[in-house]
């Protein structure tokens, strides 16, 4: 798998509908994973989204996903930028440059669903994610 940089988008509860509304507009195949399903069965955010990805036939990627609780999207501040793939050397690299001089609020690490994510802030105030796709 490539390396590829493409938008996640936050929503405070309607991810679902936001991600079947971009779905009709652009087409495509439409993945979308519940808190429910990674383990969170029983809590109140059971059946929000926890990760959505769009992939359309044109090409676009389109990635978007419910605040957990207590993280409420402020106006413009509703995107993330995401790198991912199976490139252990290259993503660190690029984690390593975006993360020097911002802030870390999530650290580079293996997670719950096998790989390795993190979030940071860069110096310039733009949020990324970097998830690291590992064998499992």
């Amino acid at each position: 798998m490539a390396s590829r940089l493409n938008p996640y988008l936050s929503f405070n509860g309607d991810a679902r509908q936001a991600m079947e509304f971009y779905k009709e507009v652009f087409g495509g195949t439409l993945d979308l994973n519940s808190y429910g399903a990674f383990g969170q069965a029983d809590a109140p955010n059971a059946d929000k989204i926890m990760h959505g990805m769009l992939e359309t036939t044109s090409g676009f990627t389109l990635m978007g996903a419910d605040n957990p609780p207590g993280m409420e999207s402020e106006q413009g501040g509703s995107h993330s930028v995401s790198l991912s793939g199976d490139d252990d050397a290259e993503l660190r690299g690029y984690w390593e440059k975006l993360s020097e001089g911002g802030s870390v609020s999530v650290p580079l690490e293996k997670q719950m669903w096998g790989d390795v994510f993190g979030m940071c802030t860069d110096r310039f105030g733009v949020p990324w994610m970097v998830n690291i796709s590992t064998e499992n």
